[in-house]
Parts: C-alpha cells; structure tokens; sequence
C-alpha cells in the first residue's frame, strides 16, 4: 500500500514536536505549504512539503552553526585592544604592563 499523499496538521506537528498554534503558525506564515480542505478549517500538508521544511531548517541551522563558529575569537590569541573596565567597551587599546 502506498504511503499517502497528505497528512494532518496535527500529525504534522506531532512529527516535529511543536504544538497546534506553532503548527498553525508555520502554515499561515507560508513556511510549510498546506491547503484547506472544507470549510471548517481542516488543513492538510503534503508530506514531501513537509519533508522540504525540515531540509531547509537542516540547511539554516547548518548555515547559523558555521556562521556562528566564524564568529567566535580563539581564545589562545591575544587582541591588542582590550576591555577597558571603566567604559565597558573595546574602544582604546590598555598601554602598560
């Protein structure tokens, strides 16, 4: 038997661990595609849209770590700018030693 074509939003929600509202969301903000079966509010997501969504929150998610981790400063470098404790901020090298 073939697998089908559509499933509910809540199943959708239930597969990706998020409650009715944050599903809800998801499909009125356009993220995941979906239609409107009837006119009591019964949605309906295709499963390979479905699957569309999870790649791309993969590929975002993917995209921020390595964004992220460029980002960071190694700690074993020394910066010739440092904090000044009375401005709070990286505005003026600390002279002495």
């Amino acid at each position: 038997m073939e697998p089908p074509r559509f499933i509910s939003l809540a199943r959708a929600c239930e597969l990706l661990g998020v409650s009715s509202s944050q599903g809800y969301a998801l499909v009125r903000g356009g993220e995941i595609p979906a239609i409107q079966v009837g006119g009591r509010g019964i949605w309906r997501i295709e499963v390979r849209e479905l699957e569309a969504y999870i790649q791309r929150q993969y590929a975002a998610t993917r995209s921020k770590i390595a964004q992220d981790d460029s980002s960071q400063v190694d700690s074993t470098q020394v910066d010739s700018t440092q904090v000044d404790s009375t401005r709070g901020d990286r505005s003026r090298p600390v002279s002495g030693g």
